[in-house]
């Protein structure tokens, strides 16, 4: 178990969006070491068809694995809505995405039980958070919105507070949860939390965001202290970043999805090679 315990915790997304996860779980875990893989070479997952998300992901997955990590975390809402249970449950490790830690979160902030849910087209078109929400309050009513824009606006350095064309894009896609009055909104990608300020400006203070890397962090956090794998041996935790793309951005970019936690050694890699079945037989 000890050596369970000093393995690395897996983390992964499309692109980078999902270092905001690991800054939460660097905040709340500051001894876990912790692998993450960034797939910049074929971000974004979003767009594309089910089937090649889930390709994608497993692939992820298996160099994931290949590293020795004790845990999973899929910190992209796409994935998380795509990926199969049934996947999942066959990892030789624990494993959690975003969609139902997040849905917990919102399903309790909200007072009115007008939900607001934003997506790449594929975390919306799974309508996997409304399920969730639906399992947990039978009483929600939900607008869900597609923004497509929101990632390559993050991606590409479009994310200050006072940033115009985030801002008229974040206006007109927020316009249907306006009108639904809606009291809680989903960050369904975890891209979403560096324009948190523009969105929570668009939509006033008696909205509530829900951070889906944040509250996926705490999930992570709260699965690895049931299993006994937390670290007890006062180590100082370390991060150590893949990605499928070139690393010359990676300083700038990961200082803004990363903030305090920014740093660390990263490595170009390609994850074609490994299994489309993540080398988990089905």
């Amino acid at each position: 178990m000890t050596a369970m315990r000093e393995r690395p915790i897996g983390v992964f997304d499309s692109g980078l969006g999902g270092l905001t996860a690991v800054r939460e779980l660097r905040r709340l875990l500051p001894h876990e070491d912790i692998v993450y893989f960034g797939d910049t070479g074929r971000v974004p997952y979003g767009t594309r068809g089910v089937d090649t998300i889930i390709r994608y992901a497993k692939q992820d997955i298996a160099f994931l694995l290949e590293q020795k990590v004790k845990f999973v975390m899929a910190a992209c809402g796409t994935v998380s809505s795509t990926l199969p249970a049934e996947f999942s449950a066959a990892l030789p490790v624990g494993f959690t995405g975003v969609v139902q830690c997040t849905a917990q979160a919102a399903a309790k902030a909200t007072k009115t039980g007008r939900i607001g849910i934003i997506g790449t087209p594929a975390t919306i078109a799974s309508r996997s958070y409304e399920a969730a929400l639906r399992a947990l309050r039978s009483d929600v009513q939900i607008t869900a919105q597609s923004c497509p824009l929101f990632v390559p606006l993050v991606e590409n350095g479009y994310f200050n507070a006072d940033n115009e064309v985030t801002r008229l894009v974040a206006e007109d896609y927020l316009k249907p949860l306006q009108k639904a009055e809606v009291d809680t909104l989903i960050l369904g990608c975890t891209h979403y939390p560096l324009i948190a300020p523009i969105l929570a400006k668009v939509m006033g203070p008696q909205v509530a965001l829900i951070d889906s890397g944040r509250e996926t962090a705490l999930c992570t956090a709260a699965l690895l202290r049931e299993a006994d794998l937390l670290r007890n041996d006062g180590h100082i935790g370390t991060a150590q970043y893949f990605v499928s793309d070139s690393t010359e951005s990676f300083a700038t970019l990961s200082g803004w999805f990363l903030g305090e936690y920014a740093g660390g050694d990263v490595t170009r890699i390609s994850v074609d090679h490994y299994p489309a079945d993540g080398g988990i037989s089905q």
